[in-house]
């Protein structure tokens, strides 16, 4: 495998710091402090070519690969975790899923408007009762003649209250049955799709989070993505690229923290010399440098199997598991870099510190990432 960065991934790298410099930094707290969901930022994302990096041309993407896609991901959450968490979630969640498993006639629908930033999507599996145990979901979908109808909630949703285009995993069969979900597409403003309570969260505070409720919301048999019951495989697939998304997004965040973490003790000065010149911080440094730089080797890999579509389950969820708890221990350390400033919203790491966590539970805590690597490793 080779991971050399093309002049591609380069300028993709290029055009994704400008614009978090530009767009993204002067607001940062001001949108984290108020949890305001920047909207327009994914609209000019679309326009920039970064809201359908991985969907073909012919259906209005970039038609790019993951390379890219990572690179893209890693330089907003240097910046912005939550603009990078948003980034990503629309791109490998919902337009991932319309792209792997729509038809031809469903493609053409709805990805053009998801890769240009006009549509902000959505994905809901999670419920409040079923988070891991995705089985045992209690949406549901019934079938009456050539309509379906949907009545349930979703929670913990990327964008479930703005994303104009959800793609939604509902209950067909018996609860802890094999083949019991199927996916839909449902789009907003359809009568019965509601936007529920929105999360105040610890961190990834303008990444909108909601619950999206559905009360008789009747869409037609040609919004189903796929054959009935394939939604779960359909779904495993999905967070396989998913995992590759969080991987990126942490390490996103974990190099911002720890470039913030040097330039400071590079410049902060005690006992007559900067402090990263004593050994217990430079030793922290070395530490932090060192794991990002294999959690990126890993990202890398999988992200190359996923492209050149060999295996990658246990790839993704090692990239996956081990970037994110690395992104939370180098953001704890920055913090502890930066003294009591670092405790403090006037420095970055404090936001940091706050988004790196959500990466260790999302699409997958990592206790269920040590649970797919170990079934993977014992087959």
């Amino acid at each position: 495998m080779h991971f050399k960065s093309t002049e591609l991934t380069e300028q993709v790298k290029q055009t994704a710091r400008d614009f978090a410099e530009r767009a993204i930094r002067p607001h940062v707290m001001e949108w984290d402090e108020s949890q305001f969901f920047p909207r327009d930022v994914f609209r000019r994302l679309g326009e920039l070519g970064l809201m359908g990096v991985l969907v073909p041309e012919e259906y209005g993407g970039s038609g790019m690969g993951y390379a890219e896609y990572k690179a893209a991901i890693v330089e907003l959450a240097k910046v912005c975790g939550s603009v990078g968490l948003s980034m990503a979630a629309h791109n490998s969640l919902c337009t991932g899923h319309i792209l792997a498993f729509g038809n031809e006639e469903q493609k053409k629908k709805w990805l053009p408007r998801l890769a240009s930033g006009e549509a902000i999507g959505a994905w809901g599996l999670t419920e409040a009762n079923t988070g891991s145990d995705a089985s045992n979901m209690r949406c549901t979908a019934v079938r009456e003649g050539d309509e379906w109808v949907i009545n349930g909630t979703k929670n913990w949703i990327t964008h479930g209250i703005s994303g104009e285009i959800a793609v939604v995993i509902t209950r067909t069969g018996e609860p802890r049955t094999k083949n019991n979900a199927t996916a839909f597409v449902v789009e907003r403003g359809t009568p019965g799709f509601l936007a529920g309570k929105k999360e105040n969260k610890l961190g990834m505070r303008c990444s909108e989070t909601a619950e999206m409720i559905f009360d008789n919301c009747r869409i037609p048999d040609a919004n189903r993505l796929g054959e009935v019951g394939d939604g779960f495989h359909q779904s495993m697939k999905v967070l396989d690229g998913g995992r590759i998304s969080i991987a990126a997004l942490s390490l996103g965040i974990a190099r911002g923290a720890y470039e913030a973490a040097l330039n400071y003790a590079q410049e902060r000065e005690q006992f007559g010399k900067p402090i990263a010149q004593f050994q217990a911080i430079g030793f922290k440094l070395a530490d932090m440098a060192t794991e990002i730089e294999a959690a990126d080797l890993l990202t890398d890999q999988a992200a190359y199997k996923k492209q050149h579509h060999l295996p990658m389950t246990q790839d993704a969820a090692m990239a996956k598991y081990y970037a994110s708890e690395v992104a939370v221990k180098v953001a704890n350390e920055a913090v502890q870099i930066f003294g009591g400033y670092g405790y403090t919203k006037d420095f970055p790491v404090e936001k940091f510190y706050r988004d790196a966590k959500l990466c260790t539970i999302g699409e997958g805590t990592s206790e269920i990432q040590k649970l797919v690597i170990a079934r993977s490793i014992q087959r």
